[in-house]
């Protein structure tokens, strides 16, 4: 059981991507900026973060974190990175075509870093199956996007 909630619960935040996508893309469009969107988005977040550690009284080791490896911190670059990405090339390549793409790269990186057991990833070696996965999913973006 206690799996089955995290199944859904990284079913929801996969579902809720391109929705955030779209009103990212909505607010750099109106406000004209696309880099200021994602800068709204991360601070919207930061709130929304905040007041739900407020309300639930989670507790965090400043001792441990500031002994935490440097680059571990690089996650909030790339966070920025992907929500400017996305701000910029849903309205130019589309929902469909950024996200296939997207679910590939996630894919194909945490192939590898499962593989190699890189940041702690559990080992799960590439495999002929694994790799026509991959594959299908690359060729399921192509023939989403050319029929």
């Amino acid at each position: 059981m206690d799996k089955t909630i995290w199944i859904i619960m990284a079913a929801a935040a996969g579902a809720g991507l391109p929705i955030q996508a779209a009103l990212n893309s909505k607010l750099a469009k109106t406000g004209g900026s696309p880099l200021h969107a994602a800068m709204i988005s991360f601070t919207v977040g930061v709130l929304a973060l905040i007041l739900f550690i407020l309300f639930t009284s989670q507790n965090v080791s400043w001792k441990d974190l500031k002994n935490a490896p440097v680059y571990s911190w690089l996650g909030g670059i790339l966070g920025a990175f992907y929500v400017s990405v996305i701000i910029y090339s849903f309205p130019r390549i589309g929902p469909g075509l950024a996200f296939g793409l997207i679910i590939a790269g996630q894919l194909g990186i945490s192939m590898l870093l499962e593989h190699y057991q890189i940041l702690g990833a559990k080992h799960h070696p590439i495999s002929y199956g694994r790799i026509g996965g991959l594959t299908l999913i690359i060729l399921g973006v192509y023939i989403t996007k050319r029929f």
